[in-house]
């Protein structure tokens, strides 16, 4: 950055030492007749052209570097900062949002600071040192200058006051656009099943052109920039002329330093040029420094303790002691009032009717947020006390909707655990019964999977995803609802193979299905966020209502029985 600026300050100097010259040789040269002094002159001029020149060149060339890596740390540190957040944190910034603040507002704020590393330099030193030169030429025409450039001044303030406004609306319009675009791609088999197409269409067409007419705003407030500065350069040129034509003709000023003069002037207006280039690209760059900034102000509610407790060796249980929580913002508490234990080496299932908080359970044991009241403990540890990555570590975790990566079926499974050896990635498959598919893929484990797992069935994506968390032999593994996309057959298999083959592991399953929960050990009925049974499938059957009234809308009187 140092040595850009050294080399814009010397083709800055050169730029200006170059009228001097000029009129050095129009005036001692040209009109005297000496020729041997054009020729040294000239050779003069040549090598300061050729030094302004070299200068130039480097301090794009570095310029170009540096803002390139100031753009690829400020991403960097973005995506690190990002990938320290919760669920909340997401929720809160939007995921269309993030992705434009980490591209979008990152280029602009690189572009700027390319145009700054030259123009913060030349600009300043090109209208102080052309001001001064042009004073010392003829101090009386200078009066033009007092007149032309505080108007130029003006006229930039005005556009760019109005225009930092219009920029952050450009980019809160680029945050929708970009919203739609994401949902209408991800949302394409639904769009195509309701017939939607031309009701999105509409939608993308709406963003599109709220986009545009805002674009079309600050470009034509910027567009104004350009014919006021060289209206104000001209008519500053035919005032210069016309007075200095004057003079000479009086014989108080030489035609070489009319053109020196002149040649100052350009180049103090040609600075305030660079200041009006710069101000298409300073309210945007401001808008965009503010989001990223915003992005980097938010810091995660849930916090790695220090001291932290380290989690005991061995089987691990997860006890929920009266825990209650609620969503940051809303009216009402997901869950209130739990309390069961997950005993190691048992399935424990969580069931429930939709919306009743067995996936807020999941994100507790997790620590995807922070209990309210009460406590979650692994292993009689609080999870509070806890680093995060440890907690994690000794932990299987299946989401509800099943993620998966673009790559080969093995590096989706290593994902879980980079080290696993292929003899684990194949175990892990197995128990997760996803055998059946992948040996009918070409390459088995090295087919290639698309982007989100679209070349899969929902069941195939599913079983893959707890493959990647079997892989990792952990001491709790969480189930949240992976079970909904299998057929009852895989289901049962399934479950056969997670008993047969994790004996030691705390078995925690979230459904909707009776027949899922069935066999647990220990099943846990949640009822609008509250805790209304804990037992047996027989158990639960005698003692709870609610857990009667899910067998009997799922199951016939013989399979209750």
């Amino acid at each position: 950055m140092v040595l850009v600026l050294v080399l814009t300050f010397v083709q800055t100097m050169a730029n200006l030492y170059l009228p001097r010259l000029i009129s050095s040789i129009v005036d001692d040269g040209v009109i005297v007749g000496h020729i041997a002094y054009i020729l040294k002159v000239g050779i003069w001029m040549l090598g300061v052209t050729v030094l302004g020149g070299i200068a130039s060149v480097g301090a794009s060339w570095f310029g170009s570097q540096a803002a390139a890596g100031f753009g690829k740390r400020l991403r960097s540190e973005l995506f690190r900062h990002v990938e320290g957040f919760n669920l909340h944190e997401f929720d809160e910034l939007g995921t269309s949002s993030m992705i434009v603040r980490t591209t979008n507002d990152v280029m602009q704020e690189q572009q700027m600071m390319n145009m700054l590393l030259r123009m913060m330099v030349m600009a300043p030193l090109t209208a102080i040192g052309g001001l001064i030169l042009a004073i010392t030429t003829d101090a009386k025409l200078t009066i033009v200058l007092a007149v032309s450039v505080p108007i130029l001044g003006l006229c930039v303030y005005l556009v760019m006051g109005r225009g930092l406004g219009l920029f952050r609306q450009l980019q809160q319009k680029v945050d929708g656009i970009n919203r739609v675009l994401r949902e209408n791609l991800s949302g394409v088999r639904v769009i195509r099943a309701f017939n939607r197409t031309d009701y999105e269409i509409g939608r993308f067409d709406n963003a599109n052109r709220d986009l545009t007419d805002t674009a079309v705003q600050v470009f034509q407030l910027m567009a104004l920039i350009m014919p006021l500065v060289i209206l104000v350069m001209n008519v500053s040129t035919v005032v210069i002329v016309w007075f200095g034509g004057i003079q000479i003709n009086a014989q108080t000023l030489q035609i070489g330093q009319l053109i020196a003069f002149i040649q100052y002037v350009m180049q103090i207006m040609s600075s305030v040029m660079m200041v009006s280039m710069m101000s298409f690209l300073i309210p945007r760059a401001e808008a965009s420094a503010q989001r990223v900034n915003e992005a980097l102000a938010l810091h995660s509610e849930v916090l790695d303790p220090s001291p932290a407790q380290e989690l005991p060796v061995g089987p691990l249980d997860v006890t929920f002691d009266h825990v209650s929580f609620r969503y940051p913002g809303a009216e009402e508490a997901a869950v209130s009032d739990i309390s069961f234990t997950a005993l190691a080496g048992k399935t424990t299932a969580i069931i429930g009717g939709t919306g009743s908080g067995k996936s807020t359970l999941c994100n507790l044991i997790l620590r995807f947020y922070d209990v309210n009241e009460g406590s979650v403990r692994v292993g009689g540890v609080d999870v509070r006390a806890v680093r995060q990555a440890a907690l994690r570590s000794r932990m299987g975790y299946v989401p509800q909707r099943a993620v998966l990566f673009s790559g080969s079926i093995a590096e989706n499974i290593h994902y879980g655990k980079l080290e696993a050896p292929d003899e684990r990635v194949q175990a892990a498959a197995v128990t997760a019964q996803a055998m059946e598919f992948v040996d009918s893929m070409e390459g088995r484990f090295a087919a290639e999977i698309t982007q989100g797992g679209a070349n899969l069935s929902g069941g195939q994506k599913q079983r893959l995803s707890m493959a990647r968390a079997l892989v990792r032999d952990a001491d709790i593994y969480v189930f949240d609802d992976s079970f909904s996309a299998l057929d009852f057959k895989t289901d049962a298999q399934l479950r056969a193979a997670l008993r047969r083959d994790l004996t030691m592991a705390t078995i925690l399953i979230v459904a909707q299905r009776v027949s899922t929960v069935v066999d647990a050990d220990r099943i846990v009925v949640l009822d609008e966020g509250r805790l209304v049974g804990v037992g047996t499938h027989r158990e639960l059957l005698k003692t709870c209502p609610v857990y009667e009234e899910i067998c009997a809308s799922q199951l016939s009187p013989e399979e209750i029985a």
